[in-house]
This record gives structure tokens, sequence and C-alpha cells, in this order.
């Protein structure tokens, strides 16, 4: 179990995101593919993408704090002072999660969804009532 540190400003809250950002994307997903007529076995590096989860378990894992959930939800009013950091943490993630999406680097479909982007359509269904009567 790792051990509950309190995080004593928001400046090392960022410093902790930012060791969350470069280990992350030092560590890429290998995905094997096949080319070529022949069927050619490759692995490609895929981007990883920055996940709020992601950088919740980097910080359990690494000792740093069991549960920064107090933090981002200002809990009690006893973590306002992380309030704007919070905020560019999660602009930080959904900046890197949209973009990777545009690019390709992510699936598009889960990248909208996990950030509420898509497209809103509204149908209208029009019901008619007709008088059919029976005449026997």
């Amino acid at each position: 179990m790792a051990k509950h540190k309190y995080i004593e400003s928001p400046e090392i809250l960022w410093q902790h995101f930012e060791a969350y950002k470069k280990n992350i994307k030092a560590k890429p997903f290998k995905v094997k593919d096949w080319v070529g007529k022949d069927g050619i076995q490759i692995d490609r590096e895929k981007e990883r993408p920055l996940t709020t989860e992601g950088f919740e378990m980097f910080c359990f894992e690494n000792d740093i704090i069991a549960d920064l959930g107090h933090y981002f939800a200002n809990t009690d009013n006893k973590y306002s002072e992380f309030c704007t950091i919070c905020s560019r943490i999660k602009q930080a993630i959904r900046q890197d999660q949209i973009e990777g999406g545009m690019a390709g680097m992510y699936n598009p479909s889960i990248t909208q969804r996990l950030n509420s982007l898509t497209e809103k359509s509204e149908q209208v269904v029009e019901v008619k009532n007709y008088d059919v009567s029976l005449k026997l």
C-alpha cells in the first residue's frame, strides 16, 4: 500500500504531473502489425495518451499520494489553492487527448466520447393519427 503523503503546494503537484507526462510519453505501446505481400511482422510504437486515471495511478505507484480525488474535488474547500493547477492538469490531459485523436494517434471515437465531443443531432418523428373506421 502506498504511503499517504501531503502534497505541499500546487507547484509540487504540477511537478508530479510533469514527471507523469515524461514517464508516459517515454513508454509507447508496442503494437504488432503485418506488412507487405508476405505479411512480415513488425512492431509499431503507438504513443500513450495522458489520462486522469493514469496520473492518479502514477502518484499511487510512486508513493506520492494514494488518492488525488480530494485535490481535484476541493473537498470541503480545503484544497482551494490547488483549484487552478488541477484545472490546468485537466486541460493538459484533454488537449493531449483531443489533439492526439485529431492527428490519428489515438482512436478518435474514444477521444470524442471521453471529452464529450460527440456530434449531437436532433431527430423529430411526427406521428399522425388517422381515423380509420371499419364499416361492416
